[in-house]
Formats: structure tokens, C-alpha cells, sequence
């Protein structure tokens, strides 16, 4: 078990590595990896499951403790993303699909992923979990509102449909999840420890089954979907951050909400675009699959120096300068 440990989190801490070489070779090899599009429902129902195995009732004590914390970090994650992509497909002119794509990634809640990403930025990470699991809890009601609301200029949305698909894709196995880990508890810890060796590979072969199902489509308007992705990611990071500093935040909260609104649980994306639209409309959130696992480590070393550095200077102005002269 020890050695599927470390395999594990090497695969896990190599993370963006593995999904950028695996949708490259799944873009060049399409007939290889097209039948993994039909298992993208339940590989994300796995991520769930194993969400569900790492949930407490500890996470959800910040809610209590903190509530108007956790209130900005929901609130930010449901306003600044969907308005962002609502802008982007709005100011840029996008093809309907693409436009409803870039759309259903900005609705969806946060990623587990971003827990990590506030650890390494050294932000808040009990705010972090909070956040997450407040608008994972949400999102059945939340996500299928916003799609119908900034989508709905595109293409027809079912909005209780899109409410049950997120209760069975999202709900039931998150609460499978908890179930299995109070009910069998030294098991469930076992299992715990692949759990990011599982959950990267059912990335992995989501995102795999997406390119190589829509590979013409990305061909063609690939650069232009990475573009939008890109401009999105990075400008809800950045957003995200000063509505925190706008509302009083301490640098380690500004952080978490920063990295809970900029990283989004796109495989949610994936599925629903799947299920209820078209393979391309998925693609905005296989790419943003790959490319918040850059950022995001990008965001948090960047944001760990921001700490450092701010310590650095507050022990230098603490100490006499040069010129001063000691009385005796």
C-alpha cells in the first residue's frame, strides 16, 4: 500500500503533465480514445464518490464559524465566473456551442483541486474546503439556474433536467462518498490514499474521450477555445482576489476565494455538455480541465511569494536602519 501511496501522489503532484500529454496523443489518435466520450458520466460519478470519501462534518464548521467568509467565497464563485463567460461569448463573438461551452464551465462550483492549490499558496485552507463544499452542495440548484439564464440566448436549456443529471452525477456519489467512509471507516482511509491516483486517471481519460470525440471542431477552432479558456481562468483568479481585498479579506482568505473562483470543477462541465448539448460545447471544459492544473500551481507559487516576501519586509522594517544611531 505504501508504494500505491507514493505512485499516487507522484501521479497527482504531475497532474497537468499527464492530461496535456494524454490529450495531445488523444487529439493525434482520435479513433484510439473516441469511446471513452460514453463512460464521462460515471468517471465523474468516481471523482465524486471519492469527494464524498474525504468530506467531514469538519468541513462544513466554517460555515458556522465564519459565515460571512464562506458567503463572499460562494457568492464570488456564482457571480464573477458566469458573468465573465457570459461577457466573453458575449464581447467576442463566440460560434453558438462554444459560446454555451464557455458558459456551463463558468456555472459550475468550485474544483477539489483548489483546496491544494491554497495549501501550496499558503491561503486559508479551511475557508478553501468550505467554499467547495458549500457550492458542490449547491450546485443542483445554483448551476442549472445560471445556465438557463446566460445560456439560454444560445440554445433551449431544461433546467430541471440539468438539476436532476448534477444530483445523480454530483449528490448521490458525494453522499455514497460520506456514507462509505462513516460506515466503513479503515477501509475507506485505505482507499483514501489512491484517491488521487483514480481521480487522475478518470481526468484524464474524460478529457481524452472529449478531444478525440470533437478532434475536427478543435482543429478548427481549438486556438480560439484555449484563447477564451485562458482569458477566463486567469481573469477570475485575478477578480476573484480583489473582491476579496474589496471586502476586508486578510491575505490568506483573498487567496483562497481567489483560486476557488478561478478553478472550476470542469469534468461537471464536461458531463453536462454531454449530456444535454453537443461534443463541442464540451471542449471549453476539457481544456480548462488541462489548463487550470497549470495555473493553478502557477497562482500559488506566485501567491506563496506574495506572503514571503511581505513577511521579508516586515522583519526588515523592524530592525534599525543603517543610520541609526544607539543611545547610550
Amino acid at each position: 500500500m505504501g508504494a500505491l501511496e507514493r505512485i499516487s501522489k507522484f501521479v497527482g503532484d504531475t497532474f497537468a503533465i499527464w492530461v496535456l500529454l494524454f490529450a495531445v496523443l488523444a487529439f493525434s489518435m482520435p479513433d484510439s480514445f473516441a469511446w471513452l466520450a460514453k463512460y464521462t458520466v460515471p468517471l465523474l460519478g468516481i471523482i465524486m464518490f471519492g469527494m464524498g470519501l474525504t468530506l467531514s462534518a469538519n468541513d462544513f464548521k466554517e460555515v458556522f464559524r465564519r459565515p460571512k467568509d464562506v458567503l463572499i467565497g460562494v457568492i464570488g464563485q456564482f457571480l464573477i465566473m458566469p458573468l465573465l463567460a457570459f461577457g466573453l461569448a458575449k464581447g467576442l463573438g463566440l460560434p453558438p456551442e462554444i459560446a454555451v461551452g464557455v458558459i456551463l464551465v463558468g456555472c459550475c462550483p468550485g474544483g477539489t483541486a483548489s483546496n491544494v492549490m491554497t495549501y501550496l499558496a499558503k491561503g486559508d485552507v479551511a475557508l478553501s474546503v468550505a467554499i467547495t463544499s458549500v457550492t458542490t452542495v449547491l450546485a443542483p440548484i445554483v448551476t442549472p439556474f445560471l445556465i438557463l439564464l446566460f445560456a439560454s440566448e444560445w440554445i433551449p436549456v431544461n433546467a430541471g433536467s440539468l438539476f436532476w443529471s448534477i444530483v445523480q452525477i454530483v449528490i448521490i456519489p458525494i453522499i455514497l462518498g460520506f456514507l462509505a467512509k462513516t460506515l466503513f471507516r479503515k477501509p475507506a482511509e485505505v482507499g483514501a490514499k489512491a484517491l488521487p491516483l483514480i481521480s487522475v486517471i478518470a481526468i484524464i481519460a474524460i478529457v481524452c474521450g472529449v478531444v478525440a470525440s470533437s478532434q475536427e471542431k478543435i482543429a478548427t477552432s481549438g486556438l480560439q477555445i484555449f484563447g477564451v479558456v485562458i482569458i477566463h481562468n486567469v481573469l477570475g483568479l485575478m477578480l476573484g482576489f480583489l473582491f476579496g481585498k474589496m471586502l476586508g479579506m486578510d491575505m490568506a482568505k483573498r487567496k483562497a476565494v481567489s483560486i476557488e473562483v478561478g478553478m472550476q470543477n470542469s469534468g461537471l462541465g464536461v458531463a453536462i455538455a454531454t449530456a444535454h448539448f453537443s461534443p463541442l460545447s464540451a471542449v471549453p471544459s476539457a481544456i480548462f480541465s488541462v489548463w487550470h492544473n497549470i495555473s493553478g500551481p502557477i497562482a500559488a507559487t506566485i501567491f506563496s511569494r506574495i506572503k514571503e516576501e511581505r513577511e521579508k519586509g516586515e522583519i526588515e522594517s523592524s530592525l534599525p536602519s543603517k543610520n541609526t544611531t544607539i543611545e547610550k
